[in-house]
Order: C-alpha cells, then structure tokens, then sequence
C-alpha cells in the first residue's frame, strides 16, 4: 500500500488530538483519572484500559484515514466504489449514489499500521489484536446513511444515499459502552493435538452467562466486536503509581449526582469534604471618557467538595 507520507501526517495528527481529547472527555467523571503519565502506564499490562486504548487508537487511525478519503486527501482512493458496484438492488424509491465514505480502505491502512508491530504471538499480542479489530470494526458499524431527495416541485420520489462517518464522538461512546462490557478471557493452545507446534488462541476465561446452552469448546471464543482484556484493572480507589492508578483522595466531587462524578461514586464510599469559599471579581465594568474604566467589585460564596483520603 504505498501513500505519500505527506498525506499519513494530517490523519496522525488529527488521531493523536481526537484520541487524547475524546479519552479525556470520557474519563473526566470516572474514578479512572486520565492524564499523560497514566495513559503510557495504562498500556504495560492487559487490562480493560489497555483493551479500550488499543480499540479506540485502532478506530482513531482507521477513522482520520477514511475522513482524509473522502476529502480527496489521499491518492490511493476516494469514495467508496464498493456501494455503486452492488449486485444487490437498493431499497425501493433510492440508489445508491454520492460519496460513501470509504471506510474498507481506512481498515485496511490501520490493519496494515498497528497490527504489524504485534509479530510475538504471544498472548498480550493476541489481545491486541483482538481489540485493533474490534475498533475497526466500530468505525464500519457506526456509520450513517444519509440521502438526498430528487423530484418535481420539492417531492421525494427518488433518493440518493451514502454511507458518512459519525461525529468520532460516537464511535468512542460505542467502545466505552464494550469496555464496560469487556470479556476476561485466556491465551490457550489451539489446533490439532498431533500437531508439534500449535499457536495459541484466546477464549473466554469465565463460562457463558446463566441461561445458556452448554456449549462447545469454540463457542467460547470472544465475539470480534468485544473488547477482551488478561488482568483485572488496578483499584482506582487507591493511589498506586506503579499500577498508574492516582487513586480518588482530593479529587473534585459533585454532592448532589448520582452519576460518576457524584461524591458516592467518586470517593468510593470513603466521604467527602466541604469546602468553602469566597470568590471574587470585576464586574459591572463602564468606560469613561477619557479614559479609564470604572468597575465594582463582586463576590459570591461557594462551596467545593473533594474525596476524603483514605483512612490510615
């Protein structure tokens, strides 16, 4: 696959920003801090934080790709050719048409881009690429079809249709979603028992939810779309720098949420302090000619709550 290397840095630029910004956003209310130092650690062991990085990394270059695609940004394609060369026919009163984005070239470029530094073969380079294509693979499913109307006087008798990239926004709150979901599994030997070098493959480490059949042996293979993970993340709860885990002690609570950000949920049942204070500042600010600048001055009490530390 040969691309111009001044047309990789755009989309790597822009994947770099969206990744950081759109991993911060989400975990700004969790007892998950993110921040530099932790995102690197974050990637030393198997964790659902390792699995949901490697997913939403994996999206992010298959994503900026398909986005630099249809802009023309990129030689080696464009639209995707793949709608108009359908055998299938359209719905009834619509064809396909416009410029799908070509999100088949972005999957293969970030196939080809993250998945050939995992040569071990071993079972965190499994996990990898496991996650890589589960992100790739919430890029194709999150994309939305939009169409234009032809007709007389306004009417829609006739649509035209493409495929179009959501907000990246989505696409990460779908592998957050997976991540809250993600399957413990394990790295077992797979293929023929005759067979002197068997590779090995990864399976659910737990059984089936209650209520399934007894299964096979290769049902229990994780489905492509999940995130997988080998180790049981660190206690968020608790500072533990080498497990890059800054712990919930002073962090900034919401007294009243009863979401992530609310102080139950935040300081781990551990409480919360109040603080209180004065703020101050300019206001009601007129010109007065000539010249200076008149203005009062407010205040307004309020109050902060951060996590209590844990108790000695």
């Amino acid at each position: 696959m040969k691309v111009i290397q001044t047309n990789i840095i755009t989309p790597t630029l822009i994947l770099t920003i969206t990744i950081l910004s759109s991993h911060r956003d989400m975990e700004r209310d969790s007892t998950e801090r993110c921040t530099i130092t932790t995102f690197g650690r974050s990637l030393d062991n198997g964790s659902r934080e390792a699995a949901f990085t490697y997913a939403i990394s994996s999206a992010g270059v298959a994503y900026a790709v398909t986005a630099a695609c249809s802009r023309g940004n990129i030689s080696e394609c464009g639209c995707d050719p793949g709608h108009k060369s359908r055998k299938e026919p359209a719905p009834q009163g619509w064809k396909w048409g416009g410029c799908s984005a070509d999100v088949g070239y972005g999957m293969k470029f970030a196939r080809r881009f993250l998945d050939a530094r995992e040569i071990e073969g071993d079972e965190r380079s499994l996990m990898n690429l496991h996650n890589n294509k589960a992100g790739r693979k919430a890029v194709k499913s999150n994309l939305h079809t939009e169409c234009k109307c032809h007709g007389v006087s306004g009417s829609c008798t006739m649509k035209t249709c493409w495929k179009t990239l959501p907000p990246f926004r989505q696409i990460g709150d779908s592998l957050m979603k997976k991540y809250s979901r993600a399957r413990a599994v394990v790295a077992v030997q797979s293929g023929s028992r005759l067979s002197r070098r068997r590779p090995l493959q990864l399976v659910l480490k737990r059984p089936p939810p209650r209520g399934f059949k007894a299964v096979p042996a290769l049902l229990r293979v994780p489905r492509r779309s999940d995130l997988v993970f080998l180790q049981d993340s660190p206690n968020y709860c608790e500072k533990d720098p080498s497990k890059g885990s800054l712990g919930t002690s002073g962090r900034l609570c919401n007294r009243t949420s009863r979401g992530t950000d609310g102080c139950d949920l935040m300081c781990c049942g551990r409480g919360y302090n109040t603080h209180q204070y004065t703020k101050t500042w300019q206001c009601h600010c007129k010109f007065h000619w000539c010249c200076y600048v008149n203005c009062d001055t407010c205040s307004e009490r309020t109050e902060e709550y951060t996590c209590k530390s844990s108790q000695p």
